[in-house]
């Protein structure tokens, strides 16, 4: 048990000094790996022949070579600089999330202005994959950010929250776990996902063609509107005691009970981030 606690407390101090990165590796690597389990072949091979251009993306440091490594290449690039000490890839912060108050009705417009949120990059970056003139470097980067853009929106803090980063300003205790920095983002970011993932029967699988087609169906938007009512529905009314738009105590506990009600609905985020994944790429490149 001392040994389990040592681990847990090392974890934990990873989560208050590394910086943000959505779903950790594990949440999004997941995702990855149910999309390239459901896709066409010829979607699987069109994904391979341009990864192997990962060379393109100049950005040795973080490569993108295979699915897995390619889930993580958005948050990898972040700290990136050019030669002159200017962020390469700043202009693609903002594309990791859409922060849509969950306290007032559903609408995309103001947390999409031009363009810069992660429903909107979703859908350009499908429509560079299936536009064979795009520029080859341009199609291999559109893919490692589409891979990405859609496990993060399906981390419901990636697409609504209250006004607090997307959970981020609100401190949180993950059961008999309370380091001052840990908060809800990060929860559901990495320990709760983690938790959920590993919870057997594994999710990397080929599901059912109806299961495929229920899970899949509608558009970017109604996907959004899924994840933000998950924010509102489950997110926040666990973190709340019942009421997702009370004020924000100083400090929300999410106790064993609590956690144990959430992982069903965290295992079901990524399995729905990586079957709507598998239909995106193959619309795309199939």
């Amino acid at each position: 048990m001392t040994r389990l606690r040592i681990l847990f407390a090392a974890l934990l101090a990873l989560v208050a000094t590394a910086p943000a990165t959505a779903y950790w590796e594990y949440g999004h690597e997941t995702v990855a790996k149910i999309a390239m389990a459901n896709v066409r072949p010829a979607t699987r091979t069109a994904i391979r022949r341009l990864l192997a251009q990962q060379a393109l993306l100049e950005t040795p440091e973080c490569p993108a070579g295979t699915i897995e490594q390619a889930s993580v290449w958005a948050d990898c690039v972040k700290p990136l600089k050019d030669a002159n000490g200017q962020s390469r890839f700043g202009y693609a912060y903002s594309w990791h999330y859409q922060n849509v108050n969950i306290c007032q009705p559903f609408d995309l417009v103001p947390a999409c202005k031009d363009g810069n949120c992660v429903s909107a990059q979703i859908e350009r970056d499908v429509r560079l994959l299936k536009d064979r003139t795009t520029p080859k470097a341009d199609r291999v980067r559109a893919l490692a950010f589409l891979i990405h853009f859609v496990g993060d929106l399906h981390q419901p803090l990636h697409a609504g929250d209250k006004a607090d980063k997307g959970g981020n300003d609100a401190k949180a205790d993950y059961g008999a776990y309370g380091p001052p920095r840990l908060n809800l983002h990060s929860i559901w970011d990495g320990l709760l996902a983690e938790r959920a993932i590993s919870t057997p029967p594994s999710l990397v699988r080929r599901y059912p063609a109806a299961e495929r087609t229920r899970i899949a169906a509608g558009s970017v938007t109604d996907w959004s509107r899924d994840s933000w009512k998950v924010a509102h529905d489950v997110t926040y009314t666990s973190a709340m005691g019942g009421d997702p738009c009370a004020p924000t105590p100083a400090r929300m506990k999410l106790d064993d009970a609590t956690i144990a009600k959430l992982v069903p609905v965290a295992r079901d985020e990524v399995k729905k981030g990586g079957l709507r994944l598998a239909r995106l790429l193959d619309r795309a490149l199939g």
